[in-house]
């Protein structure tokens, strides 16, 4: 990519990630997104992001922390982790999620943690993780979630198996994603059917 293209930092937190699930990653970024990709050394997890009663993360702590950690030159932190997740999410104080970034932010975070619920194999865990990364990284670029079915960039409603439907990124987002200047011009989709 060229040097005038975002910089994405792929920041593992804690336990060492599979390499096949950094590749998955990277790969599903790259061909979506005109952006540059550096990974990080490993950072252990924060301990006051902990929720000791659910034993799990909270996300918007991470996405604090990255901001915190990360690089000054760096676009996005993408924080990438296979604990388990959390946020608030209306009724519910604590809400498992597979990722979670902020409108036009600095930093995104996702876990491989749900993405194995009810998964066929080791390689669709991988393949939902990818997708969640996208989504995610979407977000950070300032999407909301797409009304069309389908789009990664809808809404996950609640459930990984939402993920199983979604193939590409639709052509309103595909356009809204040219105007920011950070689609991929020509981008295949890895995950089209």
């Amino acid at each position: 990519m060229h040097a005038g293209a975002p910089l994405i930092v792929l920041q593992p937190l804690g336990a060492a990630l599979p390499p096949a699930e950094l590749d998955a990653v990277s790969g599903a970024l790259t061909a979506f997104y005109a952006v540059q990709l550096v990974i990080a050394p490993p950072l252990e997890l924060p301990k006051r992001a902990f929720y000791a009663k659910r034993q799990r993360y909270r996300a918007e702590k991470l996405l604090e922390y990255l901001v915190a950690q990360g690089r000054p030159d760096a676009r996005v932190v993408l924080g990438l982790t296979s604990v388990d997740i959390s946020t608030t999410k209306a009724p519910h104080e604590d809400w498992g999620i597979l990722g979670l970034a902020t409108l036009d932010g600095r930093s995104a975070v996702l876990s491989s943690f749900r993405c194995k619920r009810a998964a066929q194999s080791t390689a669709h865990a991988r393949v939902r993780f990818a997708k969640t990364a996208v989504h995610e990284l979407g977000h950070s670029f300032g999407l909301d979630h797409c009304p069309t079915p389908g789009c990664i960039m809808h809404d996950g409603e609640g459930s990984v198996l939402t993920t199983d439907t979604e193939h590409d990124l639709c052509q309103g987002t595909r356009t809204r994603l040219t105007a920011i200047g950070v689609m991929k011009p020509g981008a295949v989709s890895p995950f089209a059917r």
